[in-house]
């Protein structure tokens, strides 16, 4: 004797209850692994968006603070300019007077 859900519809036949039961069980662990594949995925995809973002920052962070190191060096070079013609114009008029 087997236990069945139902009468059968057209074109289909009546499942015993262990083996509709080990379908669900089946059609379950492949929607666990379905989503397990698909959180792993995203999980990796943020890693990846979180790792980008992180090289982003620091590029921009190095870009800026080698604007910062540019500007410096020019204005050092500029004050040293400035200086060495002021000390040279000024041993040029002790040496001419």
């Amino acid at each position: 004797m087997h236990l069945c859900y139902g009468q059968p519809q057209a074109g289909r036949v009546a499942l015993p209850v262990t083996m509709r039961m080990r379908q669900s069980i089946t059609q379950f662990e492949v929607a666990f692994e379905q989503e397990t594949t698909l959180e792993r995925r995203r999980r990796e995809q943020l890693r990846r968006r979180a790792a980008n973002r992180s090289r982003e920052r620091r590029i921009t962070r190095d870009e800026q603070h080698g604007k910062v190191r540019f500007s410096v060096l020019a204005v050092c070079l500029t004050v040293t300019v400035i200086v060495v013609i002021v000390a040279m114009f000024e041993a040029l008029s002790f040496l001419m007077a």
